[in-house]
């Protein structure tokens, strides 16, 4: 069976299909002091998916713990966590001394309550597996690439891929080679959050399709500087393919008076620039 929150439910119903598998709804009411109440279906099968996508993630990971605990209590001897989107990845070392290394304690605690993990392009920085993060237990990483790339060739003609930093290299690569799409990475410099300064290779962008190429856009400022730059080395158009979208509507409206057209992301996290279903990359992974 697969268990999902009404907030990703449409993913789920789709992960659902894909597996031809039965999906139940878990029933959340929220108290007015942000407590939650979960209620389970009773008859639960002794393997069990929980598919729910970790942006906003501080509530659902609370939610995450008693819909665990309760579907473990009503007899689930196998349980998953199909989480698209997986918070708390970025802090991997503590940079000054008292910080917290969050993606060593919440993998520690996911590994606590599942026995497998499947996700879509993590970020990860200076570990290479994401059981390195989540010990002990299965955890998959699935590259969002095949589907990306799928996307591309029926919505584009020969486009230039461009990463807007180093850390975006692997998902342009990864896009762009099997297709035979050129590509190309830029590099950034950033001195805040908010702060950034990037520097675009040496290419001959004039009359261009341009797709800006990441994992995720939370704040959007790198993708702004770097389209802006193309606009003005006359790109012809300028388009971005993302796999989680982590932005509000501010940000999109400052993405396209940046020059970028068409912002086109996976559901790994629900949002209006949804264009990629992930349910039958995650269905196969399942099925093998």
């Amino acid at each position: 069976m697969i268990l999902g929150f009404n907030d990703y439910r449409q993913q789920g119903e789709a992960l659902a299909r894909a597996l031809q598998r039965e999906f139940a709804l878990v029933e959340l009411h929220r108290f007015p002091d942000g407590e939650s109440k979960l209620t389970l279906p009773t008859e639960l099968p002794t393997e069990v998916i929980l598919c729910r996508s970790l942006d906003q993630p501080n509530h659902k990971l609370i939610e995450l713990l008693l819909a665990a605990q309760t579907a473990r209590q009503h007899g689930v001897k196998h349980l998953s966590l199909v989480a698209p989107y997986l918070c708390y990845m970025r802090q991997d070392i503590a940079f000054h001394p008292g910080e917290a290394v969050s993606q060593q304690i919440i993998g520690e605690f996911l590994a606590g309550l599942f026995d497998k993990v499947v996700t879509v392009d993590p970020h990860l920085h200076r570990i290479e597996r994401l059981d390195q993060a989540i010990p002990e237990r299965e955890a998959i990483a699935l590259p969002s690439a095949s589907v990306m790339g799928a996307f591309l060739a029926a919505h584009t003609q020969q486009p230039l891929l461009l990463g807007p930093d180093e850390e975006s290299e692997q998902w342009v690569r990864a896009i762009a080679e099997p297709a035979g799409l050129d590509w190309a990475v830029a590099k950034k410099q950033r001195f805040g959050d908010r702060q950034v300064q990037v520097a675009l290779p040496e290419r001959e962008y004039a009359r261009h399709q341009v797709i800006l190429v990441d994992d995720m856009i939370s704040t959007g400022n790198t993708l702004i500087n770097v389209s802006q730059q193309l606009r003005r080395q006359g790109a012809k158009t300028i388009h971005c393919l993302v796999t989680h979208a982590l932005f509000g509507e501010p940000v999109s409206h400052a993405l396209h008076q940046a020059g970028i057209e068409n912002i086109w992301s996976s559901d790994s996290v629900p949002h209006p620039s949804n264009a990629v279903g992930l349910a039958g990359l995650i269905a196969s992974a399942f099925r093998s």
